[in-house]
């Protein structure tokens, strides 16, 4: 198995073909899902977890108030805002 270096370097390079860049892309969007989809079914209402927010680059804690289909509603334990996050990007609080 290549390391991720060696394939990073592989396909910055232009050895591939669109098709084939293509289906990279669809294998990454697969997994991506499954991670999601893994992720989403440890979470339930009340869940203590934390993300980094894309807006300030801030992690933030929060409560989970209601897991939906593709996001999850995240209460920030700071401020009181309500988030909607993509499940992979949650990490369990202990």
């Amino acid at each position: 198995m290549s390391t991720i270096q060696e394939i990073n370097s592989t396909i910055i390079s232009g050895q591939f073909t669109n098709e084939q860049l293509d289906s990279i892309q669809m294998a990454i969007k697969f997994a991506r899902n499954q991670l999601a989809t893994k992720a989403k079914f440890t979470l339930v209402k009340g869940s203590q977890v934390k993300f980094t927010s894309s807006k300030s680059g801030q992690t933030i804690l929060g409560t989970v108030e209601k897991v939906n289909r593709k996001t999850v509603k995240v209460r920030d334990n700071a401020t009181s805002l309500l988030w909607a996050v993509s499940p992979s990007f949650l990490t369990l609080v202990s």
